[in-house]
């Protein structure tokens, strides 16, 4: 049953969300589970499916804009003994596809409708839908109250000039609610401490990794523990952005199995989370598996996990640990250990060690970001440099050995304790698809500002005079100009201020009125093409 009916989904997409909506048998998951998947779209979709929310999209942290070739699905699966059905068990699983990473957000949605829906079939789900229909857009920075059967959810999506890690905190309104509020602290964050707690030892390692897109595996007893942890690695590297794929529940009927398995070239820049006995066998040459047991129930501690040689993995049965040969760059912080194991000690709540762990990882990736950033925004042109009457001037080229001549003043030893090769973790990162991901978006957002300057310029000149003493063919050619300039800022969202739109608008209609009637009928008519 697809609601709703009109959604269109390929029979290659319904195949991979059938298979991953349900645990592998020897899962063994009892009662109800919830986890996390994602899956490749299917090419040739169309993609104007999506426009409402692109609209959204530029005000977003860069970790939060959704990936136009990738769907999330979330799932809500309960199985439970039934003597009166052949198989012994009832299952089933109600499962939630959308483009927006928003994990706990949709996890607490499924968990507000599953369990009735279980109870009372499809009439709950259409009521459900009627009310998610009437829910208002997803706009970032706004406290948004979504009702879901009888519950009012409040949220507030982040904002890209939110600063990084910090938590508005949704604000309850004074007046009483008739309906019972539920208020999330986060739509998108997950249990890092859980998640990380079996490996906390070895956290600054699996960021390198993780930092670096090296090849990862996750292997666990189950989907739930398989995608919290998938997600907890994705996230240990923000504010930056993870760019390469990541499946936080990967199976052997996926579509992308061969392609992800096969021993013919390297293992391809992904973290999969698996838990089928078989991918021991099938992923034994990837260089990096973390095994996980059973995560503990919040303010448990696991028993910490070793750093083991690869060829001591032979089944999935083998001890939990972290299968690797990998050197780590830097030294390993020990403050922060001591910091999280007395937490341990003194029962701190796993919310507040999360807080501690994000907060660490926050500061040493910022440490490793901050002479990156420093470097590239010497790469614009000088604002004196910019002339209307010429196209943008071009940026500067980055230059690895320049950049690394950088860092012995202005590394990242001016904020990070943390001794160690840093100048190695950058040579390694420079060759990374996180860093050619994040240089494209940099680079991107540095040719839009160079734009937006220009268009600045081209305001405060003083075109009436220049047309006195152009040709009527240059004057024409300029209208048309200005037009695709205001046709691209549009377009492309160039960060321009707020007036000088206005001011570009009212010199095209000056100019125009300046021109011949015959002219000027014909560029009225000249929309934005």
């Amino acid at each position: 049953v697809i609601y709703p009916q009109h959604s269109k989904l390929t029979d290659k997409e319904k195949t991979n969300i059938c298979y991953l909506s349900f645990p592998d048998s020897n899962s063994g998951c009892l009662g109800d589970t919830q986890f996390c998947f994602r899956f490749r779209q299917s090419s040739g979709r169309r993609v104007s499916l999506h426009c409402l929310l692109d609209q959204f999209d530029k005000d977003l942290p860069v970790y939060l804009k959704k990936d136009p070739a990738y769907f999330y699905g979330y799932v809500y699966f309960r199985q439970v003994r039934d003597k009166t059905l052949k198989r012994g068990y009832f299952q089933k699983s109600l499962v939630l596809i959308s483009k927006l990473p928003y994990i706990h957000f949709f996890h607490t949605v499924l968990k507000q409708i599953a369990p009735e829906y279980f109870e009372k079939s499809e009439p709950y789900l259409e009521a459900a839908c009627n009310d998610v229909d009437q829910w208002p857009a997803p706009v970032p920075g706004k406290t948004l109250h979504l009702p879901i059967m009888g519950v009012v959810m409040k949220v507030r999506i982040p904002t890209c000039h939110d600063k990084p890690g910090t938590t508005q905190i949704v604000q309850l309104t004074q007046q009483a609610d008739t309906n019972i509020s539920v208020i999330l602290p986060t739509v998108h964050e997950v249990d890092i401490f859980r998640c990380f707690c079996p490996v906390f030892l070895h956290s600054q390692m699996l960021w390198e990794l993780v930092l670096l897109g090296e090849p990862l595996v996750v292997m666990a007893p189950s989907p739930s523990e398989s995608s919290e942890t998938v997600l907890a690695l994705v996230n240990c590297i923000s504010p930056l952005k993870y760019f390469s794929d990541f499946r936080p529940y990967f199976t052997i009927h996926d579509s992308e199995f061969k392609e992800y398995t096969t021993r013919t070239q390297a293992p391809p820049s992904v973290i999969l989370g698996v838990t089928n006995p078989f991918f021991a066998k099938t992923l034994q040459h990837w260089p990096h598996i973390i095994r996980i047991g059973d995560l503990k129930p919040t303010g448990e501690i696991p028993k910490q996990v070793k750093v083991k040689k690869l060829k001591n993995l032979k089944t999935l049965d083998s001890k939990p640990g972290v299968y690797t040969s990998y050197k780590p760059y830097l030294n390993r912080d020990e403050e922060i250990i001591k910091q999280l194991q007395k937490g341990v000690q003194q029962k701190r709540p796993s919310e507040a060690q999360s807080v501690i762990l994000r907060r660490y990882f926050l500061e040493l990736t910022q440490s490793f970001i901050i002479p990156l950033e420093r470097y590239v925004a010497s790469l614009m042109p000088l604002q004196k440099s910019i002339s209307p009457w010429k196209s943008p001037p071009q940026l500067r080229q980055f230059l690895p050995e320049e950049f690394m001549k950088t860092l012995e003043k202005t590394g990242p030893q001016l904020t990070s304790r943390i001794k160690g090769d840093w100048i190695g973790l950058y040579r390694h990162f420079l060759k990374s698809p996180n860093f050619d991901g994040w240089f494209k978006t940099r680079r991107k957002e540095m040719i839009q500002k160079l734009e937006a300057l220009h268009l600045e310029a081209l305001c405060e000149e003083d075109l009436l005079l220049w047309i006195q003493k152009h040709t009527e063919v240059e004057t024409v050619d300029l209208v048309l100009k200005l037009k695709n300039k205001l046709l691209q800022a549009d377009r492309e969202h160039l960060p321009v201020k707020p007036d000088t739109m206005e001011k570009l608008r009212t010199h095209i209609d000056a100019i125009i009125l300046a021109l011949p009637e015959d002219l000027q009928g014909i560029l009225l008519k000249t929309g934005m093409t």
